[in-house]
């Protein structure tokens, strides 16, 4: 199982909160389930991130915290590989999430950026925009966590279909 994620923040530094994640489950062949959720981050979005993302204040005053969702989200990334376009960042802010809370969140992680440049050696660029139009994956909602975890998903199915050097494990069950 792999759970393909995306986030936005409110920021890249320490005190940067969560402000809108998605996350797709899929089994090797398929998407078997999705959790999707705009994060009320309880600080103040910088008019920067908002010009980024379209995720102003107004949209999460009323959204749930990250603490409202950590259920969907430790389900949906459980006994799964943690996959995601440049896995640290998107992994580091959901494992400091966990650790507000004092829990311990440890998952195995693919970093589509590292396959990509493995499985398609030799592209220009390995952004996901950059990375999605060389293989011609359309991205709805760039930005946006959704939008991304889904171009992600393709990306993720493409490297599948292409990786002749095993490089993606499929063996996490019998580990």
């Amino acid at each position: 199982m792999y759970a393909i994620v995306d986030i936005e923040t409110t920021g890249g530094g320490g005190g940067a909160r969560i402000t809108e994640i998605a996350v797709f489950r899929h089994d090797g062949q398929q998407i078997v389930d999705i959790f999707h959720s705009l994060i009320n981050p309880e600080i103040y979005i910088p008019p920067f991130i908002t010009r980024l993302t379209g995720i102003d204040n107004a949209m999460v005053r009323d959204s749930p915290t990250f603490y409202d969702v950590q259920d969907s989200v430790r389900a949906l990334t459980k006994d799964a590989w943690f996959v995601a376009h440049n896995a640290k960042f998107d992994y580091g802010f959901i494992k400091r999430e966990f650790g507000a809370m004092d829990e311990y969140f440890q998952r195995d992680l693919l970093c589509t950026v590292q396959l990509s440049r493995k499985i398609f050696p030799g592209l220009k660029s390995y952004s996901l925009g950059n990375l999605c139009q060389s293989l011609e994956i359309c991205i709805e909602n760039r930005h946006r966590a959704h939008g991304d975890a889904a171009a992600t998903v393709q990306l993720f199915e493409k490297l599948l279909v292409n990786d002749r050097q095993s490089l993606i494990p499929m063996d996490f069950m019998l580990r």
